[in-house]
């Protein structure tokens, strides 16, 4: 944890350098992602409720996917660019070093435009969780923070995931950006109003509707089912699974010799 954090000081007093640009390029993500808050409210200025869900609670869905995502992407960024540590033998030089090498690569870079997104979701739970009509009690809090903390750990897993199939494709597949990035733009919107195929996908395939869709519906009254408030939890043996994978592509990595 100590080097951990000594690389995140290191990463931020190198972006002191270049203020401005950093400030920009938050504020730039900041508005990108903006077009997809318009399109929630072009939806809901034509109808009152999608999939039964309001517009305080579609806009629940929205921030938590964003929030947990964007602070992923924030933290992960290093397996997110992972084919290239593979292509030009870097990471030959991670594995000789005495330190984990997850450890190494959530520390060899972070991606500081991501926080523009951070901060949108930041302010739309500060306007929506006093609108949302939930009843707010120790327990609801205690699953809106299961919510973004198994939601932060299920989308670096996802990153881990990414990363350990390019030891056996040695290039990253673009196809599994529909499990990433498709992940978050599915996530704006409940699951169920997919469809029930594309509900099963994102429960037991990559459990993303276990973060959002499930406890969401728990929290607003739609379930009184418990079992939704605690799917969250389901995230945990999936990361151990991941991290497992990862460590059997560790030992079948053969190095490109670059």
């Amino acid at each position: 944890m100590i080097l951990y954090i000594q690389y995140l000081k290191a990463y931020f007093m190198s972006i002191s350098q270049y203020k401005k640009s950093a400030i920009l390029t938050i504020i730039g993500q900041f508005l990108t992602s903006l077009f997809s808050l318009l399109g929630i409210n072009f939806l809901f200025s034509q109808f009152n409720s999608l999939g039964g869900f309001t517009y305080e609670e579609i806009l629940l869905c929205y921030s938590n996917i964003t929030f947990a995502f964007s602070l992923a992407e924030f933290f992960a960024r290093g397996f997110d660019t992972f084919p290239y540590l593979i292509s030009d033998g870097r990471f030959d030089r991670i594995l000789l070093r005495p330190r984990g090498a997850i450890l190494q690569i959530l520390g060899a870079t972070f991606e500081i435009s991501r926080l523009g997104r951070l901060f949108q979701a930041i302010l739309i739970y500060i306007w929506v969780l006093p609108r949302s009509k939930i009843v707010w009690n120790f327990f609801n809090i205690f699953v809106l923070l299961e919510i973004q903390i198994c939601g932060f750990v299920l989308f670096v897993s996802l990153f881990i995931l990414y990363a350990t199939i390019c030891f056996f494709t040695t290039q990253g597949l673009e196809i599994f950006n529909i499990f990433t990035d498709g992940s978050r733009e599915f996530g704006k919107y409940p699951f169920a109003v997919y469809g029930d195929k594309v509900l099963k996908i994102f429960t037991y395939v990559v459990p993303v509707a276990c973060i959002q869709y499930y406890p969401i519906s728990y929290l607003t009254g739609k379930t009184g089912n418990m079992l939704y408030a605690f799917t969250p939890l389901f995230v945990i043996p999936y990361t151990v699974l991941v991290v497992i994978f990862w460590k059997i592509g560790v030992k079948k990595y053969t190095s490109t010799g670059s």
